[in-house]
């Protein structure tokens, strides 16, 4: 059985070997941890104000990540949204469980629009976000809270009602 739960301090470890082996391994995305500092500092980067960081588990296994960062109590940006290879696919729904966990909480603390940015590459992942009802937003568009990585290069947001 897969649960979603806030991030704890235990999970790090995984959290890291699961999004590098993702990003490096499977994207051939050439980032590493000491640009992703963030991921050794979870409760201090992302779980402050109305962000959180959730991970999915199977028993005491990470499977799947997605974090929220609250950049100015209106406005959230999506990140680390990353499922293992094994588990994607519409029989598990990790992805579609962690994004609807980080909608609803977002919508429960009074965040109106969430923004996120990807790769071209990720099709999946793109695809994923248009059938959630995301909408390509230029970068130029982006709000100026928004914080922009640098290796995304398609951006998308969504209204929260």
């Amino acid at each position: 059985m897969i649960t979603i739960q806030p991030f704890e301090n235990q999970d790090t470890e995984q959290i890291v070997d699961l999004i590098l082996t993702i990003q490096q391994k499977e994207f051939q995305v050439p980032i590493t941890i000491n640009e992703q500092q963030d991921l050794l500092a979870i409760p201090t980067f992302y779980q402050q104000g109305k962000g959180n960081f959730w991970v999915a588990k199977q028993g005491d296994e990470v499977v799947g990540t997605i974090a929220l960062i609250d950049c100015d109590g209106k406005v959230g940006a999506i990140r680390k949204m990353f499922v293992k290879k094994e588990f994607r696919g519409k029989e598990f729904g990790i992805a579609q469980r962690l994004l609807d966990t980080l909608v609803l909480d977002a919508q429960t603390t009074g965040i109106k629009t969430v923004y996120l940015g990807t790769l071209e590459r990720l099709k999946a992942a793109i695809r994923f976000y248009e059938r959630n009802d995301f909408k390509l937003i230029e970068k130029t568009n982006l709000p100026a809270v928004f914080p922009i990585m640098e290796v995304d290069t398609h951006f998308y947001w969504k209204q929260l009602v």
